[in-house]
């Protein structure tokens, strides 16, 4: 079972021997053996018992809360580290050259996934084949500047222009009347883009509990670069996994898993989200995906340990 979405209102959670047990108006309508669980994440307004939060916890079981919007809220993590010495060493690495170069290796990484993407689309669409070809010849050419690179902020300039060419090609996989020609985020103004923001922030907190288990501190990077209230290391290490989720979303709309229908469109904002129909929809596809992922992340996660402590290691899984 390994993952569980809790996503009805007035629901009211309380604990039961092994298992939890979820209760509606007052009558018991079903329980949960806590034995097989890894994450519980919990949507919108529900009641839970500090009983089943410590029976979580103790089991090492992470607890996710995100609003009724799918906005993130907070995490509570089971047992933590004990390995001081891979922080000490982290934090030392994290402002001297070593941060350079592993940054360097974090924009390679997401670039070059780019270009195995774009080289998929001629097969994809035909018709995009000039541009993908286009996009894929000067992505290489900033693969070349990233070794001439001296600063983290020279890095970031040749990564958000690869990123504008990246997807200048990807919008153009979907229907115009998706409404998407470029990546909005705050809020997301369309379903593809509501479907991009919202992966990549669910997969930011798997790569959090990763690198919390391990024992690296989420808040200090090496290409994101330290900032108040910030998972900056999680930053780094979702680069890499940020065209995965890209085909995640295309595939989900190519194959009709979601519609239009799914979202709604908040007047006030200008944001769109999915609606409660559409998280049902959401919930098992994005699970059946994030089991590969999430056994990606953990080995990227131990390679940079490992890296760290030993700067010949590789990152490579």
């Amino acid at each position: 079972m390994g993952t569980v979405f809790i996503d009805q209102k007035e629901i009211n959670i309380r604990s039961d021997g092994d298992s939890i047990a979820f209760y509606s108006k007052g009558k018991k309508t079903g329980t949960l053996p806590i034995a097989p669980l890894k994450r519980v994440v919990i949507v919108g307004n529900v009641n839970i018992e500090t009983s089943v939060i410590h029976k979580l916890v103790k089991n090492d079981v992470t607890v996710t809360f995100f609003t009724g919007r799918l906005k993130y809220i907070g995490t509570i993590y089971g047992q933590m580290h004990n390995n001081g010495l891979l922080r000490v060493k982290q934090y030392e690495k994290s402002t001297n050259e070593f941060a350079l170069n592993m940054a360097k290796e974090f924009v390679e990484g997401k670039i070059s996934f780019q270009i195995a993407f774009l080289k998929e689309i001629p097969n994809i669409k035909p018709i995009l084949s000039m541009d993908a070809q286009q996009a894929i010849q000067n992505l290489i050419n900033k693969i070349d500047l990233i070794k001439d690179a001296t600063s983290i902020d020279s890095l970031r300039g040749i990564e958000g222009s690869s990123q504008a060419l990246y997807f200048s090609v990807y919008s153009k996989l979907y229907p115009e009347s998706y409404g998407f020609t470029k990546r909005t985020k705050r809020p997301p103004t369309d379903p593809v883009n509501a479907m991009l923001s919202l992966c990549y922030t669910m997969l930011h907190y798997e790569a959090v509990r990763e690198i919390q288990l391990i024992g690296l501190d989420p808040t200090i990077g090496f290409y994101h670069q330290f900032e108040y209230g910030r998972e900056s290391l999680a930053c780094d290490i979702v680069e890499l996994f940020r065209v995965d989720v890209d085909r995640f979303v295309y595939e989900i709309f190519k194959q009709n898993e979601l519609s239009k229908r799914d979202f709604m469109k908040d007047e006030s904002s200008g944001g769109v989200y999915l609606k409660k129909s559409g998280r049902k929809k959401f919930y098992p596809l994005y699970e059946k995906w994030a089991q590969e992922e999430r056994h990606k992340l953990r080995e990227t996660v131990r390679a940079l340990a490992r890296r760290i402590l030993d700067e010949k290691a590789s990152l490579s899984c």
